[in-house]
């Protein structure tokens, strides 16, 4: 496995957010209906990690 300050890049497989939005769902569901994948939350485009601020509200419910 690769360590989490490595940079990596985008692919067919591999999406990066640096922030979480519910129209990610989509993606999810696009990994999930082809071969799989990963999408990592709290990466820049450019795959540096740039952290998530406020990322105990993605674990409650509204």
């Amino acid at each position: 496995m690769a360590n989490m300050n490595e940079i990596i890049k985008e692919s067919q497989n591999i999406e990066f957010k640096e922030s979480w939005h519910d129209e990610y769902l989509k993606t999810i569901c696009g990994f999930a209906n082809a071969s799989g994948g990963c999408l990592e939350i709290g990466r820049n485009n450019a795959g540096v990690i740039v952290g998530l601020s406020e990322s105990s509200k993605l674990m409650t419910t509204t």
